[in-house]
């Protein structure tokens, strides 16, 4: 069985999987897979579940918050900021929900309080400007 291999980047962690035997996965496009020796394949990984399979059979099942994924030379590259790793679909599912989405709210609101702390801030200047 033809098999290529799975290198994730987080922030706080990497990892490299040999022996895989196929890639699923979801861009903005709808789900999308991977088999080895697939051309040159660019694409922005959607919030959600992946799942990999072995080439002894076995499945794993990947969360992202998002990512870039690339393939190329029979190695497939997924950065992100964060993700899971687990065999029980039920299991990662719920963690995905769980934290991530948590994580994603907060990023979230975050953005949301930069962006008027911006807006302050120019309200200000403009303000200075006209003293």
């Amino acid at each position: 069985m033809n098999t290529f291999t799975l290198h994730l980047f987080a922030a706080d962690r990497t990892e490299t999987i040999e022996n895989v035997a196929s890639f699923t996965g979801e861009d903005k496009s709808g789900s999308f897979g991977l088999l080895a020796r697939h051309e040159r394949f660019m694409t922005a990984l959607s919030f959600g579940l992946a799942r990999l399979r072995r080439a002894d059979g076995r499945l794993e099942y990947l969360g992202f918050p998002g990512g870039l994924l690339y393939f190329i030379g029979n190695e497939l590259r997924i950065s992100t900021r964060r993700y899971l790793r687990d065999t029980d679909v039920a299991r990662i599912a719920h963690t995905l929900s769980r934290e991530l989405l948590e994580e994603e709210q907060a990023l979230t609101e975050t953005r949301r309080k930069l962006h008027r702390l911006e807006a302050e801030m120019l309200r200000r200047v403009a303000q200075l400007g006209r003293e």
